[in-house]
């Protein structure tokens, strides 16, 4: 009697967890029956990359105009120098920033870019000599310099190839608030007549 029961209550547990199995599958396979509109709309997620792509593209093109604007352009022997920036900002500064492209038959470092101050003079090349020339109200602004003396400019950290372009910047006291046109002159480049933009 008790090997029976066994048995019968073995079979009662295997027929339970089959139906409990089945029951499961069916209801898993129930839930894709909502047809196409469970599914996402592969038009919607392809068209959207599509868009922010455009997006991209449309700023990258209303910023490219900015970074190849030439407020002006100077020759030191084979040195071409281009100055893209000069920008007043609301801290009472201005800062100039542009490119330097060595045209010459060696690599270049612009140490006679650098100041003539022995204390603020740094290894190698920087722009510390560079200057912003004011000729109405005749006065001269040199490169701001940190509480240690060091400038507020680009420094060199090694010679600019042969054929290579290499970015800088400076930072000068602004000028007078009306004071629009000045002149950029550093080593011996000849002065460069910009013009200072305000930030917004």
């Amino acid at each position: 009697m008790n090997i029976r029961r066994t048995i019968k209550t073995r079979r009662a547990m295997t027929a339970v967890a089959i139906t409990t199995g089945l029951v499961l599958t069916v209801a898993g396979c129930g839930g894709g029956d909502g047809g196409d509109e469970d599914k996402p709309d592969k038009s919607a997620s392809s068209s959207s990359p599509a868009k922010n792509g455009e997006g991209d593209e449309e700023q990258k093109q209303t910023e490219a105009p900015e970074t190849d604007k030439v407020l002006a352009e100077a020759k030191d022997g084979d040195i071409n120098v281009v100055i893209n920036s000069a920008l007043r900002d609301g801290g009472g500064f201005v800062t100039v920033s542009g490119t330097v492209t060595n045209n010459g038959s060696q690599s270049w470092l612009g140490a006679n870019w650098a100041s003539d101050e022995r204390e603020l003079r740094s290894n190698g090349g920087s722009l510390s000599g560079a200057s912003l020339v004011d000729n109405d109200g005749k006065k001269k602004y040199l490169v701001l310099r940190d509480t240690s003396g060091r400038c507020l400019c680009t420094k060199f950290s090694g010679r600019v190839k042969q054929g290579d372009t290499a970015s800088w910047f400076a930072q000068f006291p602004a000028p007078p608030e009306g004071t629009s046109k000045v002149n950029f002159q550093v080593g011996s480049m000849p002065p460069a007549s910009i013009e200072i933009s305000e930030s917004e």
